[in-house]
Protein backbone atom coordinates (compact mmCIF):
# COMPACT_ATOMS: atom_id res chain seq x y z
CA UNK A 1 0.00 0.00 0.00
CA UNK A 2 0.82 3.39 -0.87
CA UNK A 3 1.00 6.39 2.07
CA UNK A 4 -2.53 6.62 1.66
CA UNK A 5 -3.52 3.39 2.35
CA UNK A 6 -4.49 2.35 -1.29
CA UNK A 7 -2.38 0.48 -3.64
CA UNK A 8 -0.61 2.00 -6.10
CA UNK A 9 -0.83 -0.78 -8.71
CA UNK A 10 -4.58 -0.41 -8.49
CA UNK A 11 -4.31 3.44 -9.28
CA UNK A 12 -1.90 3.11 -11.80
CA UNK A 13 -5.05 0.62 -13.22
CA UNK A 14 -7.44 2.77 -12.97
CA UNK A 15 -5.37 5.90 -14.26
CA UNK A 16 -5.29 4.15 -17.48
CA UNK A 17 -9.10 3.29 -17.95
CA UNK A 18 -9.71 6.73 -17.22
CA UNK A 19 -7.05 8.56 -19.22
CA UNK A 20 -8.71 6.22 -22.35
CA UNK A 21 -12.23 7.37 -21.44
CA UNK A 22 -11.39 10.86 -20.85
CA UNK A 23 -9.42 11.22 -24.36
CA UNK A 24 -11.93 8.93 -26.44
CA UNK A 25 -14.69 11.16 -25.54
CA UNK A 26 -13.22 14.56 -26.58
CA UNK A 27 -12.04 14.26 -30.12
CA UNK A 28 -13.33 17.75 -30.69
CA UNK A 29 -10.65 19.04 -28.00
CA UNK A 30 -8.14 16.30 -29.74
CA UNK A 31 -8.25 18.44 -33.00
CA UNK A 32 -8.16 22.10 -31.72
CA UNK A 33 -4.96 20.82 -29.74
CA UNK A 34 -3.73 19.50 -32.98
CA UNK A 35 -4.53 23.06 -34.52
CA UNK A 36 -2.78 24.78 -31.40
CA UNK A 37 0.51 23.30 -31.92
CA UNK A 38 1.00 24.93 -35.29
CA UNK A 39 0.35 28.53 -33.82
CA UNK A 40 1.46 28.25 -30.05
CA UNK A 41 3.97 26.48 -27.56
CA UNK A 42 2.40 23.21 -25.69
CA UNK A 43 -0.72 24.51 -27.98
CA UNK A 44 -2.24 26.47 -25.51
CA UNK A 45 -2.22 30.04 -25.15
CA UNK A 46 -0.45 29.82 -22.18
CA UNK A 47 1.93 27.22 -20.53
CA UNK A 48 0.14 26.61 -17.31
CA UNK A 49 -2.54 24.71 -19.43
CA UNK A 50 -0.78 22.56 -20.04
CA UNK A 51 1.16 21.62 -17.54
CA UNK A 52 -1.16 22.13 -14.72
CA UNK A 53 -2.91 18.21 -15.41
CA UNK A 54 -1.05 15.56 -17.10
CA UNK A 55 -4.41 14.86 -19.31
CA UNK A 56 -5.06 16.31 -22.84
CA UNK A 57 -5.92 20.48 -22.52
CA UNK A 58 -9.83 20.56 -22.23
CA UNK A 59 -11.28 23.09 -24.64
CA UNK A 60 -13.94 25.14 -23.33
CA UNK A 61 -16.94 26.45 -25.46
CA UNK A 62 -18.74 28.44 -22.85
CA UNK A 63 -19.51 28.83 -18.95
CA UNK A 64 -22.49 29.63 -16.57
CA UNK A 65 -23.18 29.89 -13.47
CA UNK A 66 -21.27 27.00 -11.71
CA UNK A 67 -20.83 24.99 -14.74
CA UNK A 68 -18.50 24.62 -17.76
CA UNK A 69 -19.18 23.50 -21.47
CA UNK A 70 -16.48 22.37 -23.09
CA UNK A 71 -16.11 22.17 -26.94
CA UNK A 72 -17.72 18.28 -27.29
CA UNK A 73 -20.51 19.26 -25.67
CA UNK A 74 -19.58 17.52 -21.73
CA UNK A 75 -20.73 19.61 -18.94
CA UNK A 76 -18.96 20.07 -15.78
CA UNK A 77 -20.01 21.18 -12.05
CA UNK A 78 -16.80 23.42 -12.00
CA UNK A 79 -15.11 23.65 -8.76
CA UNK A 80 -12.24 24.46 -9.27
CA UNK A 81 -13.77 27.99 -10.76
CA UNK A 82 -10.61 29.40 -12.81
CA UNK A 83 -8.19 28.58 -9.80
CA UNK A 84 -10.85 30.80 -7.62
CA UNK A 85 -10.78 33.93 -10.03
CA UNK A 86 -14.41 33.13 -10.76
CA UNK A 87 -16.02 32.56 -7.39
CA UNK A 88 -18.76 34.93 -8.50
CA UNK A 89 -19.63 32.45 -10.86
CA UNK A 90 -19.68 32.81 -14.42
CA UNK A 91 -21.90 35.50 -16.34
CA UNK A 92 -22.90 37.35 -13.52
CA UNK A 93 -25.91 39.65 -14.26
CA UNK A 94 -24.59 42.97 -12.83
CA UNK A 95 -20.89 42.67 -13.90
CA UNK A 96 -22.25 41.63 -17.59
CA UNK A 97 -24.11 45.34 -17.73
CA UNK A 98 -21.98 47.31 -16.13
CA UNK A 99 -18.69 45.67 -18.29
CA UNK A 100 -20.73 46.14 -21.71
CA UNK A 101 -21.92 49.40 -20.57
CA UNK A 102 -18.28 50.65 -19.91
CA UNK A 103 -16.73 48.84 -23.50
CA UNK A 104 -19.58 51.21 -25.27
CA UNK A 105 -18.40 54.61 -23.37
CA UNK A 106 -15.07 53.77 -23.47
CA UNK A 107 -12.43 50.64 -22.66
CA UNK A 108 -9.60 52.86 -21.65
CA UNK A 109 -8.69 56.71 -20.90
CA UNK A 110 -5.85 56.82 -18.73
CA UNK A 111 -7.52 58.52 -16.73
CA UNK A 112 -9.31 58.08 -13.32
CA UNK A 113 -13.15 57.19 -13.31
CA UNK A 114 -15.62 57.39 -10.25
CA UNK A 115 -16.13 53.75 -10.07
CA UNK A 116 -11.89 53.33 -8.87
CA UNK A 117 -13.00 55.74 -5.76
CA UNK A 118 -16.01 53.39 -5.07
CA UNK A 119 -13.97 50.42 -5.52
CA UNK A 120 -10.89 51.41 -3.49
CA UNK A 121 -13.17 52.55 -0.72
CA UNK A 122 -15.09 49.55 -0.79
CA UNK A 123 -11.85 47.39 -0.06
CA UNK A 124 -10.76 49.90 2.85
CA UNK A 125 -14.16 48.66 4.56
CA UNK A 126 -13.84 45.08 4.14
CA UNK A 127 -10.04 45.17 4.55
CA UNK A 128 -9.28 47.84 7.49
CA UNK A 129 -6.20 49.55 5.30
CA UNK A 130 -7.25 52.95 4.17
CA UNK A 131 -5.24 53.67 0.99
CA UNK A 132 -5.20 51.26 -2.24
CA UNK A 133 -4.07 51.06 -5.62
CA UNK A 134 -4.86 48.43 -8.32
CA UNK A 135 -2.98 46.51 -11.12
CA UNK A 136 -3.90 43.58 -13.49
CA UNK A 137 -3.28 40.89 -11.10
CA UNK A 138 -2.21 39.96 -8.01
CA UNK A 139 1.11 39.29 -9.16
CA UNK A 140 1.81 42.55 -9.74
CA UNK A 141 0.12 44.10 -6.67
CA UNK A 142 2.69 42.08 -4.69
CA UNK A 143 5.61 43.26 -6.67
CA UNK A 144 4.22 46.94 -5.92
CA UNK A 145 4.19 45.75 -2.31
CA UNK A 146 7.43 44.23 -2.47
CA UNK A 147 8.69 47.95 -4.03
CA UNK A 148 7.07 50.23 -1.97
CA UNK A 149 8.49 48.22 1.12
CA UNK A 150 12.10 48.36 0.45
CA UNK A 151 11.02 52.10 -0.31
CA UNK A 152 9.98 52.73 3.02
CA UNK A 153 12.30 50.47 4.55
CA UNK A 154 15.62 51.02 2.33
CA UNK A 155 16.17 47.22 3.39
CA UNK A 156 16.53 45.20 -0.25
CA UNK A 157 15.07 41.26 1.35
CA UNK A 158 12.09 39.92 1.22
CA UNK A 159 10.70 36.86 2.72
CA UNK A 160 8.10 34.05 2.26
CA UNK A 161 7.00 31.05 3.81
CA UNK A 162 7.85 27.54 2.31
CA UNK A 163 5.04 25.92 -0.09
CA UNK A 164 3.46 29.43 -0.67
CA UNK A 165 2.14 30.51 -4.01
CA UNK A 166 2.27 34.66 -4.90
CA UNK A 167 2.29 35.08 -8.26
CA UNK A 168 5.16 34.56 -11.37
CA UNK A 169 7.65 37.08 -10.70
CA UNK A 170 11.70 36.72 -9.71
CA UNK A 171 11.86 37.32 -5.96
CA UNK A 172 8.73 34.90 -5.08
CA UNK A 173 10.40 31.94 -7.41
CA UNK A 174 12.68 30.77 -5.01
CA UNK A 175 12.29 27.34 -2.81
CA UNK A 176 13.98 25.26 -0.18
CA UNK A 177 16.06 22.22 -1.60
CA UNK A 178 18.39 20.42 0.41
CA UNK A 179 18.42 22.98 3.04
CA UNK A 180 19.48 25.38 0.06
CA UNK A 181 17.85 28.13 -1.77
CA UNK A 182 17.57 27.62 -5.09
CA UNK A 183 15.52 28.91 -8.25
CA UNK A 184 12.37 27.29 -8.63
CA UNK A 185 12.04 27.46 -12.60
CA UNK A 186 14.00 28.55 -15.19
CA UNK A 187 14.45 31.55 -17.01
CA UNK A 188 15.18 33.51 -13.68
CA UNK A 189 18.34 35.95 -12.59
CA UNK A 190 21.23 33.74 -11.11
CA UNK A 191 21.75 36.06 -8.44
CA UNK A 192 17.10 35.11 -7.65
CA UNK A 193 18.26 33.97 -4.26
CA UNK A 194 20.09 36.59 -3.04
CA UNK A 195 17.56 38.84 -2.59
CA UNK A 196 14.58 36.14 -1.04
CA UNK A 197 14.54 33.95 2.10
CA UNK A 198 12.48 31.51 2.85
CA UNK A 199 11.00 29.46 6.01
CA UNK A 200 9.17 26.96 6.95
CA UNK A 201 5.67 27.80 7.84
CA UNK A 202 4.42 27.92 11.63
CA UNK A 203 8.53 28.21 12.65
CA UNK A 204 8.32 31.55 14.22
CA UNK A 205 11.62 30.19 15.62
CA UNK A 206 13.16 30.13 11.97
CA UNK A 207 11.52 33.44 11.13
CA UNK A 208 13.17 35.66 14.43
CA UNK A 209 16.16 33.83 13.34
CA UNK A 210 15.85 35.56 9.68
CA UNK A 211 14.29 38.73 10.70
CA UNK A 212 17.36 39.22 13.55
CA UNK A 213 19.70 40.60 11.02
CA UNK A 214 17.30 43.58 10.14
CA UNK A 215 17.57 42.90 6.18
CA UNK A 216 14.18 41.93 5.14
CA UNK A 217 12.26 44.80 3.87
CA UNK A 218 8.67 42.63 4.02
CA UNK A 219 7.19 39.63 4.67
CA UNK A 220 4.29 38.11 2.76
CA UNK A 221 2.28 35.66 3.57
CA UNK A 222 -1.46 34.16 2.81
CA UNK A 223 -3.55 33.98 6.47
CA UNK A 224 -3.40 30.43 5.51
CA UNK A 225 -1.36 28.69 2.91
CA UNK A 226 -3.73 27.42 0.47
CA UNK A 227 -1.39 26.83 -2.98
CA UNK A 228 1.06 24.17 -3.87
CA UNK A 229 0.86 21.98 -1.18
CA UNK A 230 -2.55 21.66 -0.16
CA UNK A 231 -4.04 23.69 3.02
CA UNK A 232 -1.45 24.87 6.15
CA UNK A 233 -3.47 26.15 8.82
CA UNK A 234 -1.89 28.92 11.45
CA UNK A 235 -1.35 27.37 14.87
CA UNK A 236 -2.96 28.55 17.92
CA UNK A 237 -0.66 32.44 18.31
CA UNK A 238 1.43 32.21 14.71
CA UNK A 239 0.15 35.32 13.58
CA UNK A 240 0.48 37.03 16.97
CA UNK A 241 3.85 36.06 17.20
CA UNK A 242 4.26 37.01 13.27
CA UNK A 243 3.34 40.50 13.91
CA UNK A 244 5.20 40.77 17.20
CA UNK A 245 8.17 39.81 15.24
CA UNK A 246 8.06 42.06 12.06
CA UNK A 247 7.13 44.76 14.34
CA UNK A 248 10.01 44.48 16.60
CA UNK A 249 12.70 44.38 13.84
CA UNK A 250 11.53 47.01 11.72
CA UNK A 251 9.58 44.79 9.14
CA UNK A 252 6.54 45.28 6.88
CA UNK A 253 3.85 42.69 6.96
CA UNK A 254 1.24 42.07 3.66
CA UNK A 255 -1.21 39.50 3.37
CA UNK A 256 -1.64 38.00 0.22
CA UNK A 257 -5.65 37.20 0.51
CA UNK A 258 -6.14 36.47 -3.26
CA UNK A 259 -7.03 32.70 -3.02
CA UNK A 260 -8.42 33.36 1.18
CA UNK A 261 -10.67 36.12 -0.15
CA UNK A 262 -13.56 33.91 -0.13
CA UNK A 263 -13.94 32.67 3.11
CA UNK A 264 -15.98 36.09 3.70
CA UNK A 265 -15.55 39.95 3.38
CA UNK A 266 -12.67 41.14 4.31
CA UNK A 267 -11.16 37.25 3.56
CA UNK A 268 -9.32 35.86 6.74
CA UNK A 269 -7.82 39.39 7.33
CA UNK A 270 -11.08 40.62 8.80
CA UNK A 271 -12.28 36.91 9.86
CA UNK A 272 -8.94 36.66 12.63
CA UNK A 273 -8.61 40.37 13.18
CA UNK A 274 -5.38 40.14 11.51
CA UNK A 275 -3.67 43.96 11.19
CA UNK A 276 -1.19 43.98 8.31
CA UNK A 277 0.83 46.99 6.93
CA UNK A 278 -0.47 46.07 3.43
CA UNK A 279 -2.96 43.13 2.07
CA UNK A 280 -3.14 42.46 -2.03
CA UNK A 281 -5.79 40.83 -3.54
CA UNK A 282 -7.27 39.79 -7.33
CA UNK A 283 -8.98 37.43 -9.29
CA UNK A 284 -12.50 37.24 -7.71
CA UNK A 285 -12.77 40.60 -7.09
CA UNK A 286 -13.71 42.17 -10.70
CA UNK A 287 -15.39 38.47 -11.61
CA UNK A 288 -12.37 37.21 -13.14
CA UNK A 289 -12.00 40.67 -15.20
CA UNK A 290 -8.40 41.23 -15.01
CA UNK A 291 -7.68 43.24 -11.38
CA UNK A 292 -5.57 43.25 -9.03
CA UNK A 293 -4.91 45.71 -6.06
CA UNK A 294 -3.20 46.00 -2.79
CA UNK A 295 -4.11 48.35 0.28
CA UNK A 296 -1.78 49.89 2.65
CA UNK A 297 -1.86 51.87 5.72
CA UNK A 298 -0.90 55.66 5.56
CA UNK A 299 2.34 55.58 6.89
CA UNK A 300 3.67 52.69 4.49
CA UNK A 301 2.17 54.84 1.98
CA UNK A 302 3.45 57.83 2.40
CA UNK A 303 6.16 57.24 -0.18
CA UNK A 304 3.68 57.23 -3.07
CA UNK A 305 2.46 60.24 -1.74
CA UNK A 306 3.59 63.48 -4.23
CA UNK A 307 1.73 66.71 -3.66
CA UNK A 308 3.38 68.80 -6.28
CA UNK A 309 2.93 65.74 -9.19
CA UNK A 310 5.54 64.96 -11.18
CA UNK A 311 8.03 67.89 -10.08
CA UNK A 312 7.75 66.68 -6.73
CA UNK A 313 11.49 66.54 -5.35
CA UNK A 314 10.96 62.96 -3.22
CA UNK A 315 12.08 59.85 -5.28
CA UNK A 316 9.41 58.22 -7.83
CA UNK A 317 8.63 54.40 -6.12
CA UNK A 318 8.65 52.14 -10.17
CA UNK A 319 4.75 51.25 -9.84
CA UNK A 320 2.16 51.40 -12.51
CA UNK A 321 1.31 49.92 -15.81
CA UNK A 322 -0.77 51.48 -18.58
CA UNK A 323 -4.04 49.46 -18.50
CA UNK A 324 -3.44 49.77 -14.38
CA UNK A 325 -6.85 51.07 -12.98
CA UNK A 326 -8.70 51.14 -16.35
CA UNK A 327 -12.46 51.64 -16.28
CA UNK A 328 -13.59 48.58 -17.63
CA UNK A 329 -11.69 46.61 -14.04
CA UNK A 330 -13.05 49.48 -12.01
CA UNK A 331 -16.90 48.92 -13.76
CA UNK A 332 -16.57 44.74 -13.04
CA UNK A 333 -15.04 45.65 -9.63
CA UNK A 334 -17.71 48.01 -8.64
CA UNK A 335 -20.47 45.38 -9.71
CA UNK A 336 -18.78 42.27 -8.31
CA UNK A 337 -18.50 43.80 -4.80
CA UNK A 338 -21.69 45.45 -4.64
CA UNK A 339 -24.19 43.46 -6.14
CA UNK A 340 -22.19 39.78 -6.17
CA UNK A 341 -20.28 39.60 -3.38
CA UNK A 342 -22.27 40.33 -0.48
CA UNK A 343 -22.61 38.61 3.02
CA UNK A 344 -25.61 36.73 1.41
CA UNK A 345 -23.48 35.05 -1.32
CA UNK A 346 -20.22 34.47 1.54
CA UNK A 347 -23.05 32.82 3.87
CA UNK A 348 -24.38 30.66 0.48
CA UNK A 349 -20.94 29.39 -0.59
CA UNK A 350 -20.35 28.49 3.19
CA UNK A 351 -23.22 26.33 3.97
CA UNK A 352 -22.58 24.49 0.45
CA UNK A 353 -18.84 24.14 1.63
CA UNK A 354 -19.51 22.49 4.77
CA UNK A 355 -21.92 20.07 3.18
CA UNK A 356 -19.10 19.54 0.85
CA UNK A 357 -16.86 18.93 3.58
CA UNK A 358 -19.40 16.46 5.44
CA UNK A 359 -20.32 14.42 3.09
CA UNK A 360 -16.56 13.73 2.10
CA UNK A 361 -15.71 12.53 6.04
CA UNK A 362 -18.69 10.37 5.73
CA UNK A 363 -17.46 8.45 2.59
CA UNK A 364 -13.97 8.20 3.74
CA UNK A 365 -15.13 7.24 7.63
CA UNK A 366 -17.23 4.65 5.37
CA UNK A 367 -14.13 3.36 3.62
CA UNK A 368 -11.84 2.44 6.50
CA UNK A 369 -9.10 5.15 4.86
CA UNK A 370 -7.51 6.79 7.49
CA UNK A 371 -7.59 10.59 5.27
CA UNK A 372 -8.29 13.76 6.80
CA UNK A 373 -10.83 16.25 5.56
CA UNK A 374 -10.07 19.70 6.02
CA UNK A 375 -12.65 22.57 6.20
CA UNK A 376 -12.20 26.28 5.21
CA UNK A 377 -15.43 28.11 4.52
CA UNK A 378 -16.42 27.24 0.91
CA UNK A 379 -13.77 24.93 0.40
CA UNK A 380 -13.22 21.29 1.24
CA UNK A 381 -10.24 19.32 0.62
CA UNK A 382 -8.60 15.86 1.30
CA UNK A 383 -5.28 15.07 3.16
CA UNK A 384 -3.99 11.93 2.46
CA UNK A 385 -2.93 11.34 5.84
CA UNK A 386 -4.61 10.65 9.17
CA UNK A 387 -3.65 14.59 10.49
CA UNK A 388 -3.17 17.90 8.41
CA UNK A 389 0.51 18.91 7.81
CA UNK A 390 1.37 22.08 9.64
CA UNK A 391 4.61 22.51 7.16
CA UNK A 392 5.15 22.14 3.42
CA UNK A 393 7.82 19.80 3.71
CA UNK A 394 5.24 17.41 5.85
CA UNK A 395 2.51 18.32 3.05
CA UNK A 396 4.72 17.07 0.41
CA UNK A 397 5.30 14.11 1.83
CA UNK A 398 1.74 13.34 2.33
CA UNK A 399 0.93 14.20 -1.56
CA UNK A 400 0.26 11.07 -3.53
CA UNK A 401 0.50 12.75 -6.92
CA UNK A 402 -0.85 9.67 -8.80
CA UNK A 403 -3.76 9.85 -6.38
CA UNK A 404 -4.10 13.32 -7.30
CA UNK A 405 -4.25 13.12 -10.96
CA UNK A 406 -6.22 10.01 -11.11
CA UNK A 407 -8.90 11.59 -8.96
CA UNK A 408 -8.97 14.53 -11.06
CA UNK A 409 -9.38 13.02 -14.55
CA UNK A 410 -11.85 10.23 -12.53
CA UNK A 411 -14.46 13.10 -11.99
CA UNK A 412 -13.94 14.75 -14.96
CA UNK A 413 -15.10 12.16 -16.70
CA UNK A 414 -18.34 12.03 -14.14
CA UNK A 415 -19.12 15.70 -14.87
CA UNK A 416 -16.90 17.26 -12.13
CA UNK A 417 -14.01 19.37 -12.90
CA UNK A 418 -11.79 19.50 -9.64
CA UNK A 419 -9.56 21.70 -8.14
CA UNK A 420 -5.78 21.89 -8.93
CA UNK A 421 -3.77 21.10 -6.14
CA UNK A 422 -4.10 23.54 -3.25
CA UNK A 423 -6.96 24.21 -0.63
CA UNK A 424 -9.35 21.99 -2.52
CA UNK A 425 -12.72 22.39 -4.00
CA UNK A 426 -14.38 25.60 -3.84
CA UNK A 427 -18.48 26.22 -3.83
CA UNK A 428 -18.60 29.32 -5.93
CA UNK A 429 -21.86 31.84 -5.11
CA UNK A 430 -23.37 30.33 -8.37
CA UNK A 431 -23.07 26.49 -6.93
CA UNK A 432 -25.95 24.44 -5.93
CA UNK A 433 -27.11 21.63 -3.66
CA UNK A 434 -27.29 19.52 -6.70
CA UNK A 435 -23.50 20.60 -7.96
CA UNK A 436 -22.28 19.07 -4.44
CA UNK A 437 -24.47 16.27 -4.80
CA UNK A 438 -22.58 15.34 -8.29
CA UNK A 439 -19.21 15.84 -6.34
CA UNK A 440 -20.25 13.20 -3.78
CA UNK A 441 -21.12 10.50 -6.01
CA UNK A 442 -17.86 10.75 -8.03
CA UNK A 443 -15.72 11.10 -5.08
CA UNK A 444 -17.89 8.02 -3.95
CA UNK A 445 -17.55 6.57 -6.65
CA UNK A 446 -13.46 6.68 -6.79
CA UNK A 447 -12.88 5.73 -3.16
CA UNK A 448 -15.11 2.42 -4.07
CA UNK A 449 -13.41 1.19 -6.79
CA UNK A 450 -10.19 2.23 -4.48
CA UNK A 451 -11.24 0.07 -1.65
Amino acid sequence: MGGSGVDPARVAALKEREDATFVAARPRSQELWAAGHRVMPNGVPMSWLRTSYDHLPLFIESAAGARLLDVDGHEYADFNIADMSMFTGYGPAPVVEAVSRQVVRGSQYLLPTEDSIWVAGELARRYGLPLWQFTLAASSANTEVIRIARSSTGREKVLFFDGKYHGHFDDVLVEIEDGHLVPEEHGLPRDVTARTLVVPFNDLEALERALAGREVAVVITEPALTNNVGLLMPDNGFHDGLRELTRRTGTLLAHDETHTQVVGPGGLTAQWGLAPDFVTVGKSIAAGIPLGAYGMTEEVAAVLQRPAGRDDRKPQVAVGGTLFGNPVSMAAARAAMGEVLTDEAYAHTQRLGGRLSDGLAEVVAASGLRWTTHRFWPRSGMTFAPTMARTAAEAIVDLDVPLRRLARVYLANRGVWDAIVGAGPTCCVAATDEDVDAYLAAFTGLVAELT
